[in-house]
């Protein structure tokens, strides 16, 4: 398991997970940008209190010391600025701090005083940091400067210009994310839609160089299997009508030969050689379905007309459920792949059922249901495929060509739906054609 695999909560999509790694970067880019600037600003700030101080403390004692000490306290809160002021007095009680910016500020107010007046630095209790000087004036008085450093407060448009940049973050993170993944996207539905029956638009070519060159081998190999595959179906083809000629010689060889059990499997076996070479032929056919041009039917009469067909002939062939929907299909193919499914289902179950209906999603379904013994579950999907039949067939004595359902799938890819098979509750088996 890898490290991101682990979290619950880490998405499934490759964009939502470039999207979060992007973001995440660029917000801790910004926060230690931020950090930095913060801390840059304490330093300056407490720069310009140590240089300000050293000022002010020479002016501030020399006048205090000059000063009468009746006068004094008219003066004193002239002298105040904002991180700092003046106490006449012993000021609160703190302990001695000769460390940090304890020890800078006392050095900066010696300095400042020279040494002619004691000084203490203390630091005193309680939130935040605060110290207090305590000097001794030439008369013995207790001069206090209490000082609690402060950065400058900030700006009331700050926070909007922070939530404007988290705001940008996120849209640019976003946006690349999109444009880096929406051509994976498009070759993803492109490879999805893939299907060399049905005329599809080719991968668009543009773009950036690595995805332009995608497309190209994304749409050379879609040529060379669309090649490939009519190169056998054209193969198929010409074999099975090949074929066709010496067959019907030989038939009419053994009509004309003498009467024997002999002769009657000889031509029963060539009658079925047959069968299979038009199935062949007609499976050729069937990928090129899409040469049908597309028609307006009533698909309750169109049903109906062909269970007719088939009860006439005496086939127990029933539509047990029907709807008045005009679509727009090819009919002809349309009408194939039904007459192989209910030949199907007489074959192997002896009657069959047609239900037409309307899905919620306006897909018109036809369901070609028999009571025969179906088909194991893990088959279902490979009876789709040409020439394949079970090792224990529906009927054991015969199991068709192969080619019927696989005529059906193909047919129905090639008029845009879709062929589904499915074991029925009690019994049997039903083949559903979506069309739409």
């Amino acid at each position: 398991m890898t490290l991101f695999g682990r979290f619950p909560v880490w998405p499934r999509t490759l964009g939502s997970r470039l999207f979060l790694i992007f973001l995440a970067g660029l917000v801790i880019a910004q926060a230690l940008s931020f950090a930095v600037l913060f801390s840059e600003r304490y330093g300056m700030v407490e720069a310009m209190l140590l240089g300000n101080l050293d000022k002010d403390v020479r002016t501030a004692v020399a006048l205090m010391d000059r000063l009468p000490a009746s006068e004094r306290q008219d003066w004193i809160a002239q002298l105040d600025r904002r991180t700092y002021r003046y106490i006449l007095g012993a000021g609160d009680p703190g302990i001695p701090d000769i460390s940090g910016l304890g020890a800078e500020m006392g050095r900066t107010i010696r300095e400042a005083i020279g040494e002619r007046f004691p000084l203490t630095v203390q630091s005193i209790p309680g939130d935040g940091q605060r110290l207090q000087a305590h000097i001794t004036l030439s008369d013995g008085q207790l001069l206090t400067i209490d000082v609690y450093p402060s950065t400058m407060p900030l700006a009331k448009w700050l926070p909007y210009v922070l939530l404007t940049q988290l705001s940008l973050l996120v849209l640019c993170s976003w946006f690349a994310v999109r444009v880096a993944i929406r051509p994976l996207v498009v070759l993803a539905k492109a490879a999805d839609a893939l299907n060399p029956d049905t005329i599809t638009p080719r991968l668009s070519e543009n773009g950036p160089m690595e995805v332009a060159y995608a497309a190209v081998a994304f749409n050379a190999m879609r040529d060379r299997i669309s090649h490939y595959l009519e190169e056998r179906v054209q193969i198929l083809a010409a074999i099975s009508h090949d074929l066709q000629t010496p067959i019907t010689r030989m038939k009419l060889r053994a009509e004309f030969s003498e009467d024997s059990p002999e002769k009657d499997k000889l031509v029963q076996d060539l009658a079925e050689i047959q069968s299979l070479v038009h199935e062949g032929i007609a499976y050729a056919r069937s990928s090129h379905g899409n040469v049908e041009k597309s028609s307006r039917i009533d698909i309750g009469s169109f049903v109906d007309s062909l269970a007719y067909d088939y009860e006439d002939t005496g086939k127990a062939v029933s539509v047990t459920e029907r709807i008045d929907e005009a679509i727009v299909t090819r009919p002809h193919a349309l009408r194939r792949i039904l007459t192989n499914l209910i030949d199907n289902a007489l074959k192997f179950g002896g009657g069959a059922e047609i239900c037409v209906h309307k899905e919620l999603d306006g897909r018109i379904v036809i369901d070609v249901q028999d009571r025969g013994a179906g088909i194991p579950d893990d088959q279902l999907e490979a009876v789709l495929q040409p020439f394949f039949r079970l090792e224990q067939s529906r009927n054991r004595e015969t199991g068709g060509t192969g080619l019927g359902l696989a005529i059906a799938q193909q047919l129905a890819v090639a008029i845009g739906g879709s062929l589904r098979l499915s074991n029925r509750e009690g019994g049997g088996l039903s083949a559903r054609v979506s069309i739409g």
